[in-house]
């Protein structure tokens, strides 16, 4: 789908805050795979697997969530693993980033992660986030995002108007990086208790 002309300033700022040196979890790709679900079918001339119900899949950082899932073996051994959540509802995924204590994480009604090139497509109600530790920092959404843990770009198209969304514009909330050796502003410190003073004490015996 070609982006509208309307979205590309805002699309152009989200490139600039998040094309930064550190990228996803190398280690990620080389991990076992962990899997739950209600339910899992796998054919191993096909090297496909098929889980559905109440799905999790961990893999190092990674984490997935899902009503269901497929994944692909390739003979590198990559694999490529395409999520769908229950009706009404949005997948989840979730990774850290290389040497920093920062995540990234997104929803969509449809999630594929390409774990050879590192990427995932959000697709339908698209949401992406960038958190440092557990704070919010950087959020966008759009009917469709594609995120490159390799090289920290990411795209994102416009969705269908609704209710939510007449307009059907790209969202995005992004906090200025702060610059290196700033310290976080301190708390003020807590005012003193007063104590009742003795000789008030002696004053009222």
């Amino acid at each position: 789908m070609p982006l509208n002309r309307s979205i590309a300033p805002v699309l152009w700022l989200c490139l600039l805050a998040w094309a930064m040196p550190a990228v996803a979890e190398r280690a990620d790709r080389d991990k076992p795979m962990n899997i739950e679900a209600d339910a899992l079918r796998h054919e191993d001339a096909q090297q496909t697997t098929v889980i559905t119900g109440n799905v999790l899949i961990t893999k190092g950082t990674i984490t997935m969530r899902g009503q269901q899932a497929v994944i692909r073996q390739a003979p590198d051994g990559s694999q490529n693993s395409t999520l769908t959540a229950a009706s009404g509802a949005r997948a989840f995924f979730r990774q850290k980033r290389e040497g920093v204590d920062e995540w990234i994480e997104g929803e969509g009604e449809r999630i594929v992660y390409d774990s050879q090139t590192d990427t995932v497509t959000f697709q339908g109600r698209a949401v992406l986030r960038r958190l440092r530790g557990t704070q919010l920092n950087d959020e966008t959404s759009g009917q469709t995002i594609v995120y490159s843990g390799q090289t920290e770009i990411f795209t994102v198209e416009g969705q269908a108007r609704s209710a939510e969304n007449p307009t059907g514009r790209v969202k995005a909330m992004l906090t200025p990086v702060p610059k290196p050796g700033a310290t976080a502003p301190q708390t003020p410190a807590a005012p003193a208790t007063l104590k009742p003073s003795d000789r008030m004490k002696d004053a009222t015996r």
